[in-house]
């Protein structure tokens, strides 16, 4: 059809770049005017027939609906039943040996042999009610102790309202998000303070931490000392005394790990910044790098074109148990487990939960599945594949596992924009040029540009692979380090005593 992007040769729906008027096409189909991001019929398609979309069932028609009508939720629903069964099919993936030169960045390399792209100084409190001392400590740090030959590149506290009046699986989270943070490549160096009553008890904290490089990590509780900003401040000396020694030196890409992330998607985010991003990661995947993916809620119905990538059937069976296990969180809530996607999402052209997963997955190319990592754990580097990590969709939840599952930048893809930044660089790249346009001061990069007549895939996909580079090797910042948009969102799910 005339003015709409056919993506897949089995799709019998295609999807407008543009706002269409009612109209004919040069074939006689009489097509109705289209939202932009919004999908129209390619041919008739009966009641009860799948619609198909990226070459899969994107949800059921129902009712008739003829070539050139607008498809959306009210003449299609989704299709998807409460549990999923899948019997592993493993799809073929040929040896890839790269033939050019993996590139390099100019990293830290830790005592502990990882890679690191910032050399930066974080905070971590054991419990809300040491955010504003944290942040206070944060703040005078920066301004009395670093100086231009320092060679850090900044101090953060990352204040959250949990650790105290928690139980069971939330403080469970709690821990293990802040204790991967803790360990996180990019933090040189570490202050944890803690109060000294809360639940989230010091010691069972660094229990969680595991071993400790006293150099490194520092720690203490604010009821036993006198002045806990002026202890914050003398320990932070020595901190940034360590942090000092460590300087850029080149390091192979294959050693990054890339954190995929999309929120507000639109109709634009599944044929042009996903896929791009999916070329990334078959660029980085191929050079032997690791590049992890969440949202498990957004893998529902996307299931076998994403599991049968896993490189062994018990990898297989942990993503499949992944995937039921938040099912069954949903039920235990009493909540509808597709209750997904959301307002913005529909506005912007996605219909069912199917479309949003079968487009979000493409973040992950089409690399091979080998880990499957729990909520708050990390990520292999060096995997020369993907790494699926237990979380949900919510932007900051997930973001913030990504990055405590060690990802040293998280690629952001948006199609209606947010200035959420986490610890690490979170470049958001727009899947369409008026977000880009419009939000200079959020968008690292436009993939709408895909849009635009003459434009290659791959030369985009370079240039968005260099940006990648220059922001792990300090070069440039990424716009949530430019703004100051730093935070952590921990997953909360239980009882708040």
């Amino acid at each position: 059809m005339k003015f709409f992007v056919h993506i897949h040769p089995d799709d019998n729906v295609a999807v407008a770049p543009v706002a269409v008027e009612a109209g004919t096409t040069e074939q006689g189909i009489v097509f109705e005017a289209i939202p932009a991001g919004h999908k129209a019929a390619l041919k008739q398609i009966s009641v009860g027939e799948p619609v198909i979309k990226y070459g899969f069932p994107i949800g059921i028609a129902t009712v008739e609906i003829a070539p050139g009508q607008h498809v959306h939720s009210h003449n299609m629903k989704t299709g998807l039943s409460d549990d999923t069964t899948l019997s592993y099919h493993p799809v073929e993936q040929a040896a890839v040996t790269p033939t050019e030169e993996i590139p390099t960045f100019m990293g830290y390399r830790r005592p502990d042999g990882r890679a690191a792209t910032r050399n930066e100084i974080w905070i971590i409190n054991t419990v809300a009610c040491v955010n504003v001392p944290s942040q206070r400590i944060a703040d005078l740090a920066a301004k009395e102790l670093l100086t231009p030959g320092s060679g850090i590149d900044g101090i953060h506290a990352f204040t959250h309202p949990y650790g105290c009046s928690q139980l069971g699986d939330d403080l469970g989270h709690t821990r293990k998000i802040l204790s991967a943070l803790v360990r996180h490549p990019n933090a040189a160096a570490v202050l944890i303070l803690g109060l000294g009553c809360e639940n989230n008890t010091m010691k069972s904290f660094l229990a969680e931490v595991g071993e400790l490089d006293p150099r490194r990590v520092r720690f203490f509780n604010a009821q036993d000392v006198s002045d806990e900003i002026e202890q914050g401040l003398a320990t932070m000396k020595d901190l940034v005394a360590y942090a000092s020694q460590f300087k850029r030196e080149p390091i192979p890409v294959s050693e990054l790990v890339l954190g995929m992330k999309c929120g507000g998607s639109d109709g634009y985010s599944g044929i042009t910044a996903n896929p791009l991003v999916g070329r990334i990661s078959d660029k980085l995947t191929r050079w032997g790098g690791t590049v992890v993916l969440t949202e498990v809620p957004e893998m529902f119905g996307a299931e076998a074109p994403l599991f049968n990538r896993c490189d062994t059937e018990e990898t297989f069976d942990e993503a499949l148990g992944m995937v039921n296990d938040f099912k069954e969180y949903f039920r235990k809530h009493n909540e509808p487990i597709y209750e997904n996607p959301s307002p913005g999402n529909k506005d912007g052209g996605i219909t069912t939960l199917e479309e949003k997963s079968l487009g979000c997955i493409q973040k992950g190319g089409r690399a091979p599945v080998k880990h499957i990592a729990a909520y708050g754990e990390s990520a292999p580097q060096k995997l020369g594949g993907l790494c699926l990590v237990q979380a949900p969709g919510n932007d900051g939840v997930s973001a913030t596992a990504l990055t405590a599952a060690g990802a040293h930048e998280v690629l952001f893809t948006t199609g209606r924009g947010t200035p959420l930044g986490v610890p690490v660089p979170t470049l958001k790249i727009a899947s369409n040029t008026s977000l880009s346009e419009r939000k200079p001061g959020w968008i690292d990069f436009n993939a709408g540009q895909l849009l635009e007549p003459g434009v290659e895939q791959e030369k985009v996909a370079d240039d968005l692979m260099k940006l990648i580079i220059d922001v792990a090797s300090g070069v440039k910042e990424s716009r949530n380090e430019r703004n100051g948009f730093r935070e952590i969102t921990i997953w909360k799910q239980g009882v708040t005593l």
